[in-house]
């Protein structure tokens, strides 16, 4: 994994911030592909949907969400030891205010626990008046 950047000066090894961020990076950049290499086979996934709970379904939202993607500007982020919240606005030509929160625990260099929640209703078509 070449695309993470910073590293824990005490071991040497990346930080669940930098985990993240690559992790962020790659599907926001349309690469769903190196998205889920940051993710551990066994990720718990918590959406808005209840369908998405593994890996796989994951990466089939991603794949399907990706391409109405026209910005992806960062709010906010914090850390917490092996948590990681980020905060921002996945704009698409229906909605660019709706804020999209996502809660990660990162082990090593994969994310093990993905919790993503945002107002599904903001990225429906307006209602022809």
């Amino acid at each position: 994994m070449t695309e993470i950047e910073g590293v824990n000066d005490m071991t040497n090894t990346p930080t669940p911030l930098s985990v993240v961020e690559a992790y962020h990076r790659a599907w926001t950049g349309g690469d769903v592909d190196r998205a889920l290499t940051y993710l551990a086979e066994s990720v718990v996934c918590s959406a808005p949907d209840p369908e998405i709970t593994t890996k796989d379904d994951w990466g089939r939202y991603l794949a399907r969400f990706v391409p109405m993607l026209t910005g992806t500007p960062e709010l906010t982020r914090m850390e917490d030891g092996d948590r990681v919240a980020l905060w921002y606005f996945p704009q698409t030509a229906v909605t660019a205010t709706t804020l999209a929160g996502e809660l990660f625990r990162v082990d090593g260099e994969q994310i093990t626990e993905i919790h993503l929640a945002f107002d599904r209703l903001s990225y429906m078509p307006p209602v022809p008046a």
